[in-house]
């Protein structure tokens, strides 16, 4: 949390349920008469039968049109029974209808054809490791007829994060109730109806939910009427969903409340939460009626639904979920108080109400064919949040942050487990693998990075043009790309002259652009089938020799051992200012090598103007002398994000050998002189980690002497008030300087945070603390036993609701080795501490000098109980492993960590996470074979 204080992880992704067993259940058939009929429901070879079908993918001979779907859930038994009448399309004669259930106990099946009204015999084959069922007609079906597949099932709500699952919470009172969600990304809606679950299978979906009185259902689309079923039970139909995939599909039964606006375009937007939550809704309220008007006018398509429903739920494992027309939100990703939240709580609700509503055409109106290229979806909606977000709430400047997501990226993306933007996948637990910052984060920045190339307004059209032509429809990668080209990249519009049929032509060319087509169109496709089909970036190294400056391209990987990868190669729009222009100057790189001419010699060239581009640079021979004699002398000449571009750059150079690290911390000295938000970050993010490397190897010595770094961010840290004014950004730097400062044991800030403490502890809790102080002060204050116990008997309160992330944070930083693995144990028995928090409370005493022993200890021990809660493949799990083990270093822990791995199953010792973690900890050991001696000695010549 230290090094990476602004790097939210909105990742939207969800996991495979609890595999309890299945209760034995008298299932009513919801009242409803059907067909007499005989099936029988086996396992595959149960009964010595062939299963028909012996692919992962459904055949494609058989689609949907439209879903009749009854759900019944029971609250007190938490179980639920359904039925689903599915009309299907048969394109070629076939005696089986194959479609994906998970855990559903079938009761009954029937064909029905569609004019004769004859009612064929089915049998049921199920094959649990494709999580498929086949119907088996005792008559083929026929091509070009309609038939109606009937099923009837029971289950039991899962007990995960996945399928339609229970949750629940208390009251003000202390009660605890129930209630039951869905979510179905990736492949889960075949856990509550029996269903072709995959993406390209878009359908028509009418849905009616049994309930008692008290509650209330919800699901993509308005309840048209409410039948009485008897006095205790109601039956809500719910109008016809417009064509979409099985994942979007939600419903909810609850006694949530909600408010309600009408936008500018006359769509109602509610927001639900449990009751006692109501009055924290009206923020994402206002933020929700802004973004939805602000993307019909972007888009130039209206929403196509009558309502847009945000729904907080209790327990969630992921950030958000995109359902068309009712979204689901963990409660701290959608419920904001302005006395209470801090501002990064403002930031991050709005960022995630922003994506979800960008997939509403993003995602849900245009799907991706198959999740190989879901970055369609993520990148798209990750990208769309920036651009939405700075128009309609200007005063959070989300330009500040996005940087820092393509950081992110490049921290994955250099690793040679790392993999193409769009890359091949089959099972469920691959495609949750695909849910990561390469297809978010870095989905992201190649979008901003073509936008950049293209000018906004050519890149908007190209979108527009996207979307109108594939409304309903799926898409593949080259789609986009296609409706990219013939529309040409600019430097100024005025440049530019359109031709017949959108062609565009460059009427002058300056030597900067003289690498761009001239007289034809710019080939989109060829241009980012470099960046999505090849996993990796660029790496581009900038000799100048006089007025020439020459280019060189590779692919920039960690690692020594790296296989050299020459047949790399982008295509890749470089930027570039100098010290006697602040004109940006474009030049399209195509080519391993090349040479662009300056018009007069100069003293300094930055590259990757603003780091809209993808790629990081090595400037040779002197270069980075002049650079850093630039940030010495005076820093603001280039912009913030320059600024903490060239820290990430050096540090990044340093990890495969093109620099020393002296050269890097010789860099950083600038530091004392910073105040903006990302580049302060960034050098947190760099020499942290460095400073960790060294207390994991118990090198106490040289750890106290690097925190002596502390000092280039002292002076910032002293000017810090203890309270809430300033900009969103300002706030946020000071929640996490002053968080950073207490940590490291820096005096006045202890002090004072002590003194905080103590008056909030003598007034038991009731005393309003600065909301960007909070976190710091908890930490402190937790130090001591007796104040560890107090902050947690708070964490129990209704009223604290809001503080249990930063509690869990400031209790995970106990030394007390007790008490850090109480609190890993209480997250996973999820009664006191939700479990949907234990993955960040491990990566927290992870974190912790004192803890990260117990935090690998208990991830061997509990292994098998962390993959049945959030699912193998998932983004949790992916946390969990890297942020455990990314501070080793010795070749002990690594041999410790192959070693747990390869004692798993293989489907678990392969997930790409452990890949990543295993050359991450390789990569550590050399930088510190090569570096430890040069840091020793670079901190004994420097006086900091």
């Amino acid at each position: 949390i230290l090094a990476n204080p602004l790097r939210f992880k909105i990742s939207l992704f969800s996991t495979r349920p609890f595999s309890g067993r299945l209760l034995p259940l008298m299932v009513a058939l919801l009242g409803l008469t059907c067909p007499a009929f005989s099936a029988s429901a086996d396992q595959d070879g149960g009964n010595n039968m062939q299963f028909p079908w012996d692919k992962m993918r459904l055949p494609r001979h058989v689609i949907p049109v439209h879903y009749d779907l009854l759900i019944h859930p029971n609250l007190t038994t938490l179980t639920f029974s359904g039925s689903a009448k599915i009309e299907i399309t048969v394109t070629q004669q076939t005696s089986s209808v194959i479609l994906h259930s998970k855990r559903l106990h079938i009761t009954k099946a029937a064909i029905e054809a569609g004019g004769a009204r004859s009612v064929q015999e089915v049998q049921v084959l199920e094959h649990q490791p494709f999580e498929q069922v086949a119907l088996l007609a005792a008559e083929p079906l026929r091509p070009g007829h309609s038939y109606t597949v009937s099923i009837y099932y029971s289950a039991n709500l899962s007990e995960s994060f996945h399928g339609f699952y229970k949750s629940t919470y208390r009251t003000q009172n202390g009660e605890l109730r129930v209630l039951a969600s869905t979510q179905f990304e990736p492949t889960a809606a075949r856990m509550a109806f029996p269903c072709f679950d995959e993406p390209a299978f878009k359908a028509r979906f009418s849905i009616k939910i049994r309930r008692e009185p008290k509650h209330l259902a919800l699901s993509n689309m308005p309840v048209v009427k409410t039948v009485n079923i008897t006095s205790w039970l109601v039956e809500d139909h719910f109008d016809t969903s417009v064509k979409m995939s099985t994942y979007l599909v939600a419903f909810i039964v609850s006694d949530f409340k909600s408010v309600s606006k009408i936008t500018s375009h006359g769509i109602k937007i509610s927001v639900y939460t449990v009751p006692d939550k109501i009055n924290q809704a009206v923020y994402a309220l206002d933020a929700a009626v802004k973004l939805l008007d602000f993307y019909e006018d972007y888009f130039s398509i209206p929403y196509p639904l009558p309502k847009q429903d945000l729904a907080a739920i209790p327990d969630f494992q992921s950030g958000a979920m995109e359902n068309w027309g009712l979204t689901t939100y963990r409660e701290s990703a959608l419920l904001y108080d302005p006395e209470k939240s801090s501002a990064s709580s403002k930031l991050w609700t709005t960022m995630i109400i922003a994506h979800e509503l960008a997939h509403q055409w993003f995602g849900n109106l245009v799907t991706m064919e198959w999740w190989n290229d879901l970055w369609l979806n993520e990148g798209f909606a990750k990208f769309m949040e920036f651009v939405s977000v700075s128009v309609t709430h200007p005063e959070l400047r989300v330009e500040d942050y996005f940087l820092g997501k393509c950081l992110d990226a490049m921290e994955v993306d250099a690793l040679n487990s790392s993999h193409p933007v769009s890359t091949p996948v089959e099972d469920p637990a691959q495609i949750l693998e695909m849910f990561d910052d390469v297809s978010y984060e870095k989905g992201s920045c190649i979008l901003n990075m073509l936008r950049d190339y293209m000018t906004a307004g050519v890149f908007k059209a190209g979108l527009v043009q996207y979307l109108q032509k594939y409304s309903y429809q799926n898409t593949k990668n080259e789609d986009l790309w296609n409706s990219m080209t013939n529309i040409c990249p600019t430097v100024d519009t005025d440049e530019n002259e359109l031709q017949g049929g959108n062609f565009c032509r460059r009427n002058q060319l300056s030597s900067s652009s003289a690498h761009w087509t001239k007289r034809e169109t710019l080939d989109v496709r060829a241009m980012m089938n470099t960046w999505t089909l090849q996993k990796g970036f660029p790496l581009v190294t900038v000799t100048v020799r006089g007025k020439n400056v020459h280019l060189q391209q590779e692919h920039y990987m960690k690692g020594v051992d790296s296989p050299s990868s020459t047949e790399y190669l982008w295509h890749i729009p470089l930027t570039y200012i100098t010290s006697k222009s602040d004109t940006v100057q474009r030049f399209l790189m195509t080519t391993k090598t090349d040479v662009l001419i300056l018009q007069e010699e100069v003293e300094w060239i930055k590259f990757n103007v603003g780091m809209n581009g993808y790629y990081i640079v090595h400037y040779e021979d002197d270069g980075w002398d002049h650079l850093i004699s630039l940030l010495k002398e005076n820093h603001t000449v280039i912009s913030s994000n320059d600024r903490a571009s060239l820290i990430n750059n050096v540090f990044q150079l340093v990890r495969i050998r093109k620099l020393s690290i002296s050269k890097a911390f010789d860099l950083t000295l600038y530091l004392k002189h910073e105040t903006h938000i990302m580049p302060v970050f960034q050098g947190m993010n760099e020499l942290i980690p460095i400073y960790k490397l060294m207390e994991r190897r118990d090198m106490d010595d040289t750890a106290n002497q690097l925190k002596v770094t502390f000092n280039l961010f002292k002076d910032l840290i002293d000017k810090q008030s203890w309270n809430d004014e300033g900009s969103v950004s300002e706030r946020m730097l000071k929640h996490s300087l002053l968080l950073f400062a207490c940590v490291r044991g820096y005096q006045p800030c202890v002090d004072k945070a002590q003194e905080y403490f103590m008056k909030w502890q003598k007034s038991n809790g009731t005393l309003s603390l600065p909301t960007d102080v909070k976190t710091a002060v908890y930490a402190i204050g937790a130090q001591t036993s007796e104040g560890w116990d107090f902050l947690f008997s708070k964490y129990r309160l209704h009223s604290f609701n809001l503080e249990k992330h930063k509690i869990e944070l400031a209790l995970s930083l106990s030394r007390n080795n007790d008490k850090l693995q109480w609190l890993m144990d209480q997250g996973l028995h999820g009664d006191i501490i939700k479990t949907q928090d234990l993955p960040h409370i491990i990566l927290f005493v992870a974190r912790n000098p004192s803890g990260y022993h117990l935090a690998w200890t208990f991830l061997k021990k509990n292994w098998e109980e962390l993959v049945e809660k959030f699912e193998l493949g998932s983004h949790s799990i992916a946390d969990i492993i890297t942020g455990v083990t990314n501070q080793y270093s010795t070749r002990l822990q690594l041999a410790e960590v192959k070693e747990f791995f390869n004692s798993l199953e293989e489907k678990s010792s392969q997930l790409r996470c452990v890949q990543q973690a295993i050359e991450t900890i390789e990569d550590n050991i050399q930088w510190m074979d090569r570096n430890f001696e040069k840091v020793k000695k670079w901190l004994q010549n420097k006086k900091l």
